[in-house]
């Protein structure tokens, strides 16, 4: 079993503190950073740009996790490659040609990952599967930080494990929406190796804390710790 990653999702953090948020979630034992992209159109809000994305570079040394949910992410790829994103995912929903769009996230040597929404079937992904390095599958529908995981979400994120290990891959499962200190370990057994989180960090008094504890409940329910 592979390391459980919490990733930290800077859209939740105080912007006044970005450097200082980053420190702390560094030194509680982040391995990547994740950075939501928003368009305004493809979902109803609008978040940062690559010169954000800039700035967090000049601050950690940690992979950047760039989630694109916006509707034109093939115009958009290269600004943020060279931003310093590490990882660039991309929404099947809006790709007319998802494994071009791939290819050229590959072109830039990011690893590339694929996005379902919570309603688009896992059928969708047969065909490029194996062209991909994470699946991020959303358990909230996209656009705004603090919504209520989607209780399905469990059995698809446990579904797409099968897949995964049926194919012999080595396809990561990313989960993000919804993620809190009660759900942690039921994801973990489910299948996921990434649990991206923003509020239940970065909204409680104590970050680092929350984090280690999310970290420690996800290690012990995929039996990283006996």
């Amino acid at each position: 079993m592979s390391r459980i990653l919490i990733a930290p999702s800077i859209l939740a953090a105080d912007f006044a503190r970005l450097g200082s948020q980053i420190e702390l979630m560094e030194a509680a034992g982040a391995e990547v950073i994740h950075v939501d992209v928003m368009d305004g159109h493809f979902v109803p809000n609008l978040t940062l740009g690559p010169p954000v994305v800039s700035s967090l570079r000049q601050a950690t040394r940690l992979p950047l996790d760039v989630h694109l949910m916006i509707e034109d992410p093939d115009a958009f790829i290269p600004a943020f490659a060279e931003a310093g994103a590490s990882w660039i995912s991309v929404h099947m929903e809006v790709c007319r040609h998802l494994a071009r769009t791939l290819d050229l996230i590959q072109s830039f040597g990011l690893k590339r990952g694929v996005v379902l929404n919570p309603a688009t079937p896992l059928s969708v992904l047969d065909e490029v599967l194996k062209q991909v390095d994470y699946v991020l599958l959303m358990t909230v529908n996209p656009g705004f930080g603090g919504q209520k995981f989607i209780p399905y979400s469990l059995e698809r994120i446990s579904r797409l494990r099968k897949i995964i290990q049926h194919q012999n891959l080595s396809v990561q499962i990313e989960v993000d929406g919804g993620v809190v200190l009660g759900n942690v370990a039921g994801l973990a057994r489910a299948g996921a190796d990434i649990l991206v989180v923003g509020s239940a960090i970065f909204g409680s008094p104590d970050p680092a804390q929350v984090f280690c504890q999310m970290q420690l409940l996800a290690s012990e329910a995929s039996g990283e710790i006996e």
